[in-house]
């Protein structure tokens, strides 16, 4: 809980909700308000600096539209955590975020074979019906939720299970196996949360994520996974580099 030491100036013509702000957001920058951390209700920092209530919450409202706090139900207000910005390569969610010092964390929701649909049958290039292994998990950072990822695998690809993915990336498993991943086809999109998502994402129903589906296919040019994941859009990024031809 982070309880404001602030210094406002009542002869200044600077509006005492902005030096408020600006006092906070100085909090952050520096790093003494660290991602995460909850603020006060604003009752209590009123009372705190000696301000009015509204003013707190015009200080507040500013710093929540500029992207610096966020109020969630439950919690109340939080200084932002920052967004993750990947780069688009052949590469897992757990070791990008790992290579960060990220610290990320799995939960695994599923784990076992179902029939594949049409979808899924053919990003694998098996017939519908064909029994593959299906795994959902959430992926976290600094606490927090980023990802929902589904994954569908080739049965007897690998033999992977459930402890060995809330401690490695998958690709890290496949490589382990000996399958070595060669080229993806990606395709990154947008759209609304729905509920499941939006609760297992700590978002509301309806609010943007980001999407992503790839298939990966081995030196032989075998298809050796397909994903289907969704992100936090207010976390998560892609970060491309493009180059002139």
């Amino acid at each position: 809980m982070y309880r404001p030491r602030v210094m406002v100036d009542r002869s200044s013509p600077v509006p005492l909700y902005y030096q408020l702000a600006k006092q906070l957001e100085a909090a952050i920058q520096s790093g003494e308000l660290s991602p995460g951390t909850r603020l006060e209700n604003e009752l209590e920092i009123a009372e705190r600096c000696g301000l009015s209530r509204p003013t707190v919450r015009q200080a507040i409202q500013h710093l929540v539209d500029r992207g610096l706090l966020v109020r969630k139900r439950g919690v109340g207000t939080q200084v932002v955590l920052s967004e993750i910005r990947r780069p688009v390569e052949l590469t897992s969610l757990h070791d990008d975020l790992a290579a960060a010092g990220q610290d990320p964390h799995t939960e695994v929701l599923e784990l076992g074979p179902v029939d594949a649909d049409d979808k899924v049958a053919k990003e694998l290039g098996v017939p519908p019906g064909t029994t593959v292994v299906r795994m959902r998990r959430t992926r976290y950072t600094g606490g927090e939720p980023l990802a929902l990822l589904t994954n569908y695998l080739p049965a007897g690809l690998i033999t992977v299970s459930a402890a060995d993915l809330a401690a490695h990336g998958l690709y890290e498993l496949l490589r382990a196996n000996g399958v070595n991943l060669r080229i993806a086809n990606q395709s990154i999109g947008a759209r609304r949360a729905t509920a499941a998502e939006a609760r297992l994402l700590d978002e509301r129903r309806g609010d943007p994520v980001l999407t992503m589906t790839r298939t990966a296919y081995d030196d032989k040019g075998g298809a050796v996974e397909y994903g289907s994941h969704v992100y936090r859009a207010s976390r998560y990024s892609y970060a491309l580099t493009l180059v002139e031809r």
